[in-house]
Order: C-alpha cells, then structure tokens, then sequence
C-alpha cells in the first residue's frame, strides 16, 4: 500500500480533519498507473492543495461565501501503486464511508479514478447519476491499448455498468484524435457533446447560456437526478494547463470552464472530482492554480445555493 502523505497544514484551504459538523470534503486519489502518455498525475493532490493556500480566507468573489467552517480535508485515500484492479477495490468502501457522511471533492490521480468513485456513489445513493464530464477526451474506448479497462475507457464502462443515465450525460470541451465511433459515442447514446470547437469564443454566461439550458432541460425530462461533475484538467488548453499528461490544444479557457461552473451552480449536484494534474509538466504552477481555484468555485457555488 502506498500513501502519498502531506503535512496537517498542506490541506485543501488549510482546513481541518472532516467532523460531523463539515457537510464537505476532499480527499486525494494520487494514482496514475492507468496514464497512457506522461505519468506524474498521483503527484497532482498534493499541488492542488499547495495551490489552494493562494486562495487567502477563500471567500469567492462571485458567490461571496468561504468553503472554510464548513469543508474538512480527509487526506489522501491508501491505495496499492501497481494494480488498476486492486486500487479499485481499494477505494471503493473507502469512497463509499466518506460519500456516505460528506458532499465529496476528489482531487485525482488519473481519469481511471472516476469509474470506481461511480460505483461507490451508485451503491450510496442506489440509483444511476447525471454527469457533466470537462474534457479534451472522449474516453470511450472499448479497450486500452490492448488492455481491458484504463484512464481511456471509464466512459464506455459506466454506460455498460448503467452507472450513469445515457439521456443526462454531457461532455464539454472533447477535441483530441479518435474514431468517429469513439467521439460520438455519448451522443449515440442519448447524451449531449459540446466540443471545444463549437464553444469557440464564447465565454460569458449570455454566450454559454445555451449551454447551461439545454443541460437543465435534460435533467428536467428525466425526474431531476443526482448530478456529479467530473472535470478533466485537460479541457483546458494547454496555454491555461501544461502540467497534464495528454496535453491538448485548442481547448477551453479558464473562463469558460468557470462561467460554466458558476452559471450551473443551482443543479444539486453531489461531488465532482477533478483529476490529471501533473505537476511534473506543470509551469509557473498555471496547472495546479487552476484546478485549485475550479474546485474552489465548485465548492463555493454548492454552499451558495444549497447550504442548509
């Protein structure tokens, strides 16, 4: 079993160990053993959360609240190093504990993490999610360079696992190489795909607001379900995020992915990770800055709306 420990005052915002009086959380997956080019993600908890203390006393200036008083940080989940399987079943009844007493932010660790924290939210919560997936990749291959499962493939997964509603699924940002197959999968399915191209230039919510509505428009035809955001570094353009593994570019800017978030703070939603920060690659710390202050935003956003 490897841990990738920090330091007490090396948390998400400096805040403290979760209690029953912290309704959120986050903890660390620092796993990459599933990367398919640069590894170095298993290092991206502990830059974000070094990132994070940028962040001062963290009251957001959109939606005037702090995360702090009301957000623990649970640490870095203890997982094996060597083994996409084991590491799964390693985090699944941990992931299940922590979802089962706090609204969770994941800081990953590659994209494989995210299949596996599915199956502990559809075991928690008893019934498939929503999901609004930010990417440069569609991450719906059938294999993995030969192997059956990866960082590549959990999109494909948890459609055939029916983690997910096929109807409330969207991805933003997808731009990489890949069969037509592979890149229309989500939307063959019933989901929706907005592509890094098409959102070209539009950054303000006036722009994005088509969006935000259609989005909402899906979820309401299908009973409101429970959401989870899944937000891939690499939706951004390598210009806003070097420090990845698949860098990409002709993404998203930091201002798209932040009117997004902030514009769809009102849906419910019930964690997000945010994963393939490595900060090997990383300069001038732009990576590790920006997945900070996402999750930051995320996290403000919720308690805005939704704190009782």
């Amino acid at each position: 079993m490897t841990r990738f420990a920090f330091l007490s005052n090396n948390a998400f915002l400096k805040a403290p160990a979760p209690s029953a009086a912290t309704p959120y959380a986050v903890a660390g997956v620092a796993w990459d053993g599933a990367v398919t080019n640069r590894p170095g993600a298993r290092f991206g908890p502990r830059a974000i959360r070094e990132a994070s203390h940028m962040l001062c006393d963290a009251t957001h200036p959109h939606f005037d609240v702090s995360p702090l008083g009301r957000l623990g940080d649970a640490g870095d989940l203890e997982l094996p190093n060597t083994s996409l399987e084991a590491m799964r079943a390693a985090l699944l009844p941990q992931a299940e504990a922590l979802i089962r007493r706090h609204h969770m932010c994941w800081l990953g660790g590659d994209h494989s993490i995210t299949l596996p924290l599915l199956r502990a939210y559809r075991s928690v919560l008893g019934r498939p999610l929503a999901v609004i997936h930010f990417d440069a990749h569609c991450d719906t291959w059938t294999d993995h360079f030969g192997e059956p499962s990866g960082h590549g493939t959990w999109v494909y997964e948890a459609f055939q696992e029916r983690l997910v509603l096929p109807h409330c699924f969207t991805q933003i940002g997808i731009r990489s190489a890949g069969r037509r197959e592979a890149r229309d999968f989500v939307r063959n399915q019933g989901g929706l795909i907005f592509t890094a191209r098409e959102l070209r230039g539009q950054e303000s919510p006036a722009q994005l607001a088509h969006v935000q509505s259609t989005i909402r428009q899906r979820l309401a035809q299908n009973g409101n379900p429970p959401v989870y955001l899944s937000l891939d570094i690499d939706c951004l353009d390598p210009a806003f995020a070097p420090g990845t593994g698949t860098p990409e570019p002709g993404g998203m800017s930091t201002n798209q992915v932040l009117t997004i978030l902030e514009e769809l703070s009102d849906l419910r939603c019930v964690g997000m990770d945010c994963v393939e920060v490595a900060p090997a690659y990383d300069h001038a710390e732009l990576t590790s800055n920006a997945a900070a202050n996402l999750i930051w935003t995320y996290l403000s956003g919720q308690i805005a709306r939704h704190a009782p």
